[in-house]
């Protein structure tokens, strides 16, 4: 699930090449009470977001082991899935089969996609824009998010953790970890007004927001309750600070 196949940081690829952590991947980000909660969530971001895409094509990129790609069929969508570590690939088109699903999943570089313009429907792109180093350059030079606009003829949805939310946080515990010498995931917050403007300059504008969590995910996942995590963000949106520092967002 890497933005940048020129430009990415060696950590980040050698975790999604890593034939263990592609196994794994589903079950440390959506395993668990809080994972399938999030899991769900964003399956439903996805519907209310996409509708009914009987006879659409899509594109996920950064599709990783293809539970998106495999949202967009279950909407009926003809998928095509794009990442950019093979292990990755290998698990979703294992789960593929296992669903009878027909995606078609290639190995490509999101940052130069392989395809005509305008040659998708929709193309989504999630949980992949905060691991980009160097994330500005990214989509100034029309990769990422600018590739998914130039591909896509009717919408983009992709998804990001804002600099205004406790995701800064995570971005935090994840450098200093990377200074202490562990093996850590690429991982940034960004501007939302930046990420508007870059939308605007290729045509595009925001038409639906959807932000998650206002407290880090990871503090829920280490809560483990369900109930907490519902009780809790309930209040915060509430009263108003989900709209202000939710995250991710969703776009």
């Amino acid at each position: 699930m890497l933005c940048p196949m020129l430009e990415k940081s060696k950590d980040s690829h050698s975790f999604y090449a890593d034939p263990a952590s592609a196994q794994a991947f589903d079950e440390s980000r959506f395993g668990g009470e809080i994972g399938r909660y999030v899991a769900a969530a964003q399956e439903r971001v996805l519907a209310d977001f996409l509708g009914d895409l009987h006879g659409a094509t899509a594109l996920d990129v950064g599709c990783g082991t293809g539970r998106a790609a495999l949202i967009l069929a279950r909407l009926g969508a003809t998928v095509t899935g794009l990442d950019s570590s093979p292990e990755m690939l290998r698990v979703a088109r294992s789960k593929a089969q296992a669903a009878e699903t027909p995606i078609e999943l290639v190995l490509g570089n999101a940052n130069l996609l392989q395809f005509r313009d305008s040659s998708f429907d929709v193309a989504i792109s999630l949980r992949v824009l905060m691991h980009t180093p160097g994330w500005r350059t990214c989509l100034s030079e029309r990769r990422c998010v600018g590739e998914l606009c130039r591909v896509a003829r009717r919408r983009v949805v992709f998804d990001y953790p804002p600099l205004m939310s406790a995701s800064v946080l995570q971005v935090l515990f994840r450098r200093l970890g990377e200074w202490s010498g562990r093996r850590v995931e690429a991982y940034h917050a960004l501007g939302t007004a930046t990420v508007n403007s870059v939308l605007h300059a290729k045509g595009y504008c925001v038409t639906r927001v959807h932000r998650q969590f206002v407290l880090p995910i990871g503090f829920h996942r280490l809560m483990g309750s369900l109930q907490f995590t519902e009780r809790s963000e309930g209040v915060l949106a509430a009263i108003g600070l989900l709209r202000l520092f939710g995250s991710p967002v969703t776009i």
